[in-house]
C-alpha cells in the first residue's frame, strides 16, 4: 500500500520532493532533446520549490518553446514509465558521453576508480548521467509547470559559455502547486527591485555594477534605520567608531583575509604599495583595541562601525539588493573576557528582539553552529563556549537547531532566521565568537590579578548588510513602511486651488514637528492625488476643502483606503508624533 504524502514527516516530505523534482528535471531533459536534437545537456538539479536544467543550444528558448516542452513532458509523465538507475565505471561513462564536452568535464572531475550512475525512464531511449535519487515512475510527478528561462554561465563562471536555463516546479498535488504559484505571484508583486524603482527608492546602472544608487527617499529609509540602531546603541552601551576604507595589504595578511578572501577583494596601488579596500570591519576593530593598553576595567568594549564595505562578488551571483558589491552593515565587535560572553550575547539577543519588533518581524528562530574539524583554540575553550551558547538558547524560549561542524574556524556562532509575510526564511542577524582575531593581532588586557590575558571577540549584527535587509523589508512589507520609517509620512491634499494656502500651512506645521510631509498642490483632481499617494505607499493623506478649513481640521485617510474622518489639526499632529515616537 502506497504511503500518503501527508503521513510523511517534514524531513521525509522534503526528501520526497527533492527526488520528484530531480526526476522532473530528467523528464525535462528528455523533452528538450526530442524537440531540439542538437541540444547538449549539462546539469539539472532540484532547488528550493522546483528544479532547473541548463542546456547548450544555438538560440534562446522562447515562451512558445516552453509550452511545447511542457506538452512533451506531459506525454512522458502519462506513460508512467519506471526510473531505472545503473552504475558504470567512470571510463565507460566517458566513452558514452564523449560528444558532450560538459558531461566529459563533469566526469573528468571524478576519481577514475569511482562508479557513476546513469538513469533512464523510457525503456533506454533516453539516458542521462546523474547522482541518483528518483521517484519510482514518471507518473509520480503529480503536478509540474515550467516557469521561465534565463541565461546561465557554465558552472557560474562568466568566462565560460552562456547556457540556457529552464526553471520549473513540481509538487505532490495540484493543490500544493496552486498554492505555490499563488505565493510566487505575490512574491513577484513584492519584488524589491520593481518596488524600489516604483517607490523612488533606488536603482542600478551598469556604470557601477551591483552597486545601488539610493535616491532621496531610499536614503531617508536607510538613514532612519541607522538612526534607530544608533538609539539602541546608546541604550545598550555601544560606542560608535569610524575607520579607513583602505589598508595596506600587510593588515589583510595579518588578519588572514589575504590568504582566504583575496578573490573577493578590491586592490589599489598607492605610492608603489598595495592596499586592499575593506570587505569587513574586523581587522580595523582589532587596530582600535590595540591602539592603547587595555585593562579589565574597560571590558566589555563594544565598538560599532557603519563603515562602507566593498566585495568583489561575481556578476553571476549578484541579485538586486540581496547581493551587492558596495554595502553597509550594522556591524559591531565586542571585546570581553571569557566570563562575560554569556551576558554580552544575552544582551545582544534582547536588543535584536527589540529591533525586529519595531519592524513587525516576528517568529524568528536560531541556528547554533558548532565546531568544525579545522579550528583554532583549545577543545576546552570550545567546550565552554558551546556550553554557554547552548544554555543561552535553552533559556531563551525560542526555537533553535544545532548544526554540528558548521561553526566558523574561529568560534561557534548563532544565526538568526526571520520569516517574512510569505513564509520565506531569511538569515539576517548573527553573533559569532572569535578566538582567532586576538591571537593574530596579539590583543591583550591587564587582568584583575595582574596577568596579561587575551580578550574574546564577539562579532554581531542585527540586520546584517543594510542593503540586503532593506530588500527583505521591502518584500516583507510590500513597500508599505511603518510611519516612523516611511520616506514620506504624510501627503496633504487640497481639494481645489483655493485650498492650497491652507494645506501649505498645515504642511509647514507638520514639518516643524519633524514629520516628512509633501503638499500635492498639482492641478490633478483630488481622487487622483489620493490614488497617487496610495501607490507611493504614503501612510496618511490629509484632505482639506471648505468645510475642513472652516473647522480648522483635515479629513484623514490611510493608504489602505480607510476614511478616518475629519479631525482637528492639532489632534492629528499629536497622533502622528505619538506613532513615530513609539514606532507603533
Amino acid at each position: 500500500m502506497a504511503i500518503k504524502f501527508s503521513d510523511l514527516s517534514p524531513a521525509e516530505q522534503q526528501e520526497y520532493r527533492e527526488r520528484m523534482r530531480h526526476s522532473a528535471a530528467h523528464v525535462l531533459a528528455e523533452a528538450v532533446t526530442k524537440l531540439f536534437p542538437g541540444a547538449l545537456l549539462t546539469i539539472g538539479p532540484p532547488i528550493d520549490d522546483g528544479f532547473f536544467y541548463d542546456f547548450a543550444v544555438p538560440e534562446p528558448f522562447t515562451p512558445e518553446d516552453l509550452a511545447k516542452i511542457e506538452l512533451e513532458m506531459r506525454e512522458s509523465i502519462k506513460a508512467n514509465t519506471e526510473f531505472v538507475e545503473r552504475e558504470t565505471s567512470r571510463d565507460e561513462a566517458l566513452e558514452l558521453v564523449r560528444d558532450n564536452p560538459y558531461k566529459v568535464e563533469i566526469l573528468e572531475g571524478i576519481p577514475a576508480d569511482e562508479r557513476v550512475t546513469f538513469c533512464s525512464h523510457s525503456d533506454g531511449a533516453f539516458e542521462d548521467l546523474c547522482r541518483g535519487g528518483h521517484v519510482e515512475r514518471t507518473g509520480d510527478i503529480r503536478a509540474y509547470k515550467l516557469l521561465s528561462t534565463a541565461g546561465a554561465y557554465w558552472r557560474g563562471n562568466e568566462n565560460n559559455t552562456m547556457l540556457q536555463r529552464v526553471y520549473g516546479t513540481a509538487w505532490e498535488s495540484r493543490d500544493a502547486q496552486k498554492e505555490y504559484l499563488q505565493r510566487r505571484e505575490e512574491a513577484e508583486k513584492r519584488d524589491h527591485r520593481k518596488l524600489g524603482r516604483a517607490l523612488d527608492l533606488f536603482f542600478f546602472d551598469p556604470i557601477a555594477p551591483a552597486s545601488p544608487f539610493f535616491l532621496p527617499k531610499g536614503a531617508q529609509v536607510l538613514n532612519s534605520l541607522i538612526g534607530y540602531v544608533k538609539e539602541l546603541y546608546q541604550k545598550y552601551g555601544y560606542q560608535e567608531v569610524m575607520t579607513p576604507q583602505i589598508f595596506n595589504t600587510d593588515l589583510w595578511r595579518k588578519s588572514g583575509h589575504l590568504e582566504a578572501y583575496a578573490e573577493n577583494m578590491y586592490f589599489v596601488d598607492v605610492d608603489d604599495r598595495e592596499f586592499g579596500v575593506k570587505p569587513m570591519n574586523c581587522p580595523a576593530a582589532a587596530m582600535l583595541f590595540q591602539a592603547d593598553a587595555r585593562s579589565y576595567r574597560e571590558l566589555p568594549m563594544r565598538l560599532a562601525d557603519f563603515g562602507r564595505l566593498h566585495r568583489n562578488e561575481r556578476s553571476g551571483v549578484t541579485q538586486g539588493l540581496f547581493r551587492v558589491r558596495s554595502m553597509v552593515q550594522d556591524d559591531a565587535h565586542i571585546f570581553c573576557t571569557f566570563e562575560q560572553i554569556g551576558q554580552e550575547i544575552s544582551a545582544f539577543l534582547e536588543m535584536l528582539a527589540e529591533s525586529y519588533g519595531a519592524l513587525g518581524l516576528e517568529g524568528h528562530r536560531f541556528e547554533l553552529s558548532l565546531r568544525p574539524e579545522k579550528r583554532v583554540g583549545t577543545d576546552e575553550m570550545w567546550d565552554q563556549a558551546e556550553a554557554i551558547l547552548t544554555e543561552l538558547l535553552d533559556n531563551s524560549g525560542q526555537a533553535y537547531t544545532a548544526e554540528a561542524g558548521e561553526g566558523a574556524f574561529y568560534g561557534p556562532k548563532i544565526d538568526i532566521f526571520v520569516p517574512d509575510a510569505l513564509g520565506r526564511d531569511w538569515q539576517l542577524g548573527t553573533v559569532q565568537l572569535d578566538f582567532s582575531l586576538p591571537e593574530r593581532f596579539d590583543l591583550e588586557y591587564a587582568a584583575e590579578d595582574g596577568t596579561r590575558k587575551r580578550p574574546v571577540v564577539i562579532h554581531r549584527a542585527m540586520y546584517g548588510t543594510l542593503e540586503r535587509f532593506l530588500g527583505v523589508l521591502i518584500e516583507h512589507l510590500a513597500g508599505a513602511f511603518p510611519l516612523w520609517l516611511a520616506p514620506v509620512q504624510v501627503v496633504v491634499v487640497p481639494i481645489a486651488d483655493r485650498h492650497n494656502d491652507f494645506c501649505r500651512t498645515v504642511g509647514e506645521k507638520l514639518r516643524a514637528k519633524g514629520l516628512r510631509v509633501e503638499v500635492d498642490d498639482s492641478s490633478d483632481r483630488m481622487n487622483s492625488k489620493i490614488r497617487q499617494a496610495q501607490l507611493k505607499k504614503v501612510p496618511y493623506m490629509l484632505v482639506a476643502g471648505d468645510r475642513e478649513i472652516e473647522a480648522g481640521a483635515v479629513a484623514v485617510r490611510s493608504r489602505t483606503g480607510e476614511d478616518l474622518g475629519a479631525k482637528p489639526i492639532d489632534e492629528v499632529l499629536e497622533l502622528l508624533i505619538e506613532q513615530v515616537a513609539t514606532r507603533h
